[in-house]
């Protein structure tokens, strides 16, 4: 991590944009007037490339964070926290015209991908910032205002680390319910291989199918509509028809039924999930 690296982040995120940008803005330079964000004014115009400097050396200083990751037992732990500080000195010090959270965002990818953060968990605090705006720019100017003006760090870090929990939490969720489905249909498909095959047989399994693949339960007559090939094959057919298919999967606890709806056994298969930590 360099000011040189900080700079031509920011004339990444600002190419293609120079015609909108106001005048005397160029892109990767520090201007010669004062830049800020709504009450917020940056640090001094004749400072920036210094504190630049500094922010470089003490983000890769190797006296600090190898210790803290010792201490702490986590290198990501540590990246989560240097991308945020990362972003959060970014912001305060303001350097650019314009582009400035975008570049901060944009330092924070960088530092946690470099650590091995996953690619879909490197979005995540950028994410947070974005569903949650009004709060972060909140966030920001308390922070930049705390200890009369001194600046503090520890609530807009608590802040961040609490988004990032959240969304990890939500990527987990999601992960697992992905993996459940998919072991279900496996389960599925294994389960009818135990009876011979018939017209019959194949029209429950395309239900329960598409039971599964269905977030929501379904009444009786909806289930024909869930999919193409269950229109096909139930177009010909009875309502007695579908009852007795409805009621075989009963029987043989592949589908569940809540008053008039129905509903794969797909929650069957969270006991194969490992357990959460």
């Amino acid at each position: 991590m360099t000011p040189d690296w900080i700079r031509e982040a920011n004339r990444l995120v600002l190419a293609g944009l120079e015609e909108h940008l106001e005048e005397g803005v160029v892109p990767g330079e520090v201007p010669t007037f004062s830049v800020g964000v709504g009450r917020y004014s940056g640090a001094p115009r004749e400072d920036c490339r210094f504190l630049l400097e500094r922010l470089c050396e003490w983000l890769e200083d190797d006296a600090v964070w190898p210790d803290l990751e010792e201490h702490l037992g986590s290198a990501v732990g540590v990246a989560v926290l240097r991308a945020i500080l990362a972003h959060l000195y970014i912001a305060w010090i303001h350097p650019f015209g314009d582009g400035n959270g975008r570049t901060a965002r944009l330092t924070e990818f960088l530092i946690l991908a470099r650590a091995g953060v996953p690619s879909p968990a490197t979005h995540l605090l950028s994410n947070h910032y974005n569903l949650t705006r009004a709060e972060y720019y909140r966030q920001l100017d308390r922070s930049s205002r705390a200890r009369a003006g001194r600046g503090d760090a520890l609530g807009f870090v608590v802040y961040s680390l609490r988004g990032f929990l959240d969304g990890l939490e939500e990527q987990s969720r999601y992960v697992e319910e992905v993996q459940s489905r998919l072991a279900w249909e496996h389960y599925v498909y294994w389960r009818f291989r135990l009876h011979r095959r018939s017209p019959a047989m194949h029209r429950r399994r395309e239900v329960v199918l598409a039971l599964g693949r269905h977030m929501e339960p379904v009444r009786k007559r909806e289930i024909p509509d869930l999919a193409p090939a269950l229109t096909r094959l139930y177009s010909t057919k009875t309502a007695k028809t579908l009852t007795r298919d409805l009621n075989w999967l009963l029987a043989n606890e592949l589908i569940e039924k809540e008053g008039d709806t129905y509903r794969a056994a797909v929650h069957m298969m969270q006991q194969f999930l490992p357990v959460r930590a």
